[in-house]
């Protein structure tokens, strides 16, 4: 079972948090089938009820947990799931392929899943699956709605000489999708410092792809975009990062007109050696869930 660490940062002042936060070791998910979480998002039907889901190379599928790791499995198959030699499979995707899934977010009752991961650096078919979320306690399979394939408007080669079209992280902002990009510098880590670009999905054709329309970017984050999420009151968006700086926390209030989160300066928390953090998603205004690829979770509290 996994155990949550909950650490308070009055006023977001990082002085002290760097210590705690980077030598707290908090536990794991027990199911051995979440092997490489690569995101985390809270339902918006459901009481303690988040979804999280595996990077490439797995099925296409979401684990349901509670906020303490544990699995979430419909009564009618608890039975067939009492050990890990018959681990709870998960709920599979129907019309959906895991080529490289890596971010998760929520738009009312519909989930967003972001097939976006790029590491090759070549990718032409880039797209986010959205479904409706399904009840955890009463469903064995969901259907997708909708595929709906995207590209970047400033991408013209494949693969480019940049390495700027990887993308990890996306969130909601009043109604649309935005997208925010893992820039790795052509794998270099020295110049220039780990930036991101904004985009947003204005379109959301299934036959034709969308260009996506750039609103901004910040230079020098100190590591990778890895995951991003809104708080539900929109007030301020948390951006994940790690490497090659430990990993850390952006967060940047909302624009006072407009969309773009990163014209703004923005607070920086230091999190210190938590693993390759990749999830993260808000519990409530205040308090932020983090996961890793080590299936460990964190819960970190702001005032």
């Amino acid at each position: 079972m996994t155990r949550i660490k909950t650490l308070l940062l009055p006023g977001w002042m990082v002085i002290s948090a760097l210590t705690v936060m980077g030598q707290t070791q908090v536990g794991e998910v027990a199911l051995d089938l979440v092997d490489e979480q690569s995101a985390i998002v809270k339902s918006g039907s459901y009481s303690n009820t988040y979804w999280v889901l595996n990077d490439s190379g797995d099925e296409a599928r979401l684990f349901p947990l509670r906020a303490d790791g544990t699995a979430i499995i419909p009564p009618y198959l608890q039975r067939h799931y009492t050990d890990r030699t018959r681990a709870f499979p998960g709920i599979p995707v129907y019309g959906a392929v895991n080529q490289d899934w890596e971010t998760l977010t929520r738009l009312g009752d519909t989930l967003i899943i972001g097939d976006t991961g790029n590491n090759g650096n070549a990718r032409r078919d880039l797209a986010l699956y959205f479904l409706i979320e399904p009840n955890p306690k009463a469903s064995d399979g969901v259907h997708v709605l909708s595929r709906i394939p995207i590209a970047y408007p400033d991408q013209d080669g494949w693969p480019p000489e940049e390495w700027d079209f990887d993308c990890e992280a996306i969130f909601t902002f009043q109604g649309k999708v935005y997208f925010l990009t893992k820039q790795r510098a052509n794998q270099r880590i020295d110049m220039p410092k780990p930036a991101t670009h904004l985009y947003r999905l204005d379109s959301r054709r299934p036959n034709r792809v969308n260009q996506l329309t750039l609103i901004g970017g910040k230079d020098n984050l100190g590591g990778w975009v890895t995951g991003a999420e809104l708080s539900p009151d929109e007030s301020r968006l948390t951006v994940l990062i790690h490497h090659p700086i430990n990993a850390g926390i952006w967060i940047f209030p909302k624009p006072r007109r407009g969309d773009n989160f990163l014209k703004q300066a923005g607070q920086y928390l230091p999190l210190g050696k938590l693993g390759q953090c990749e999830g993260i998603c808000w519990q409530d205004n205040r308090t932020l869930i983090i996961t890793n690829e080590d299936r460990d979770i964190f819960s970190v509290t702001l005032d």
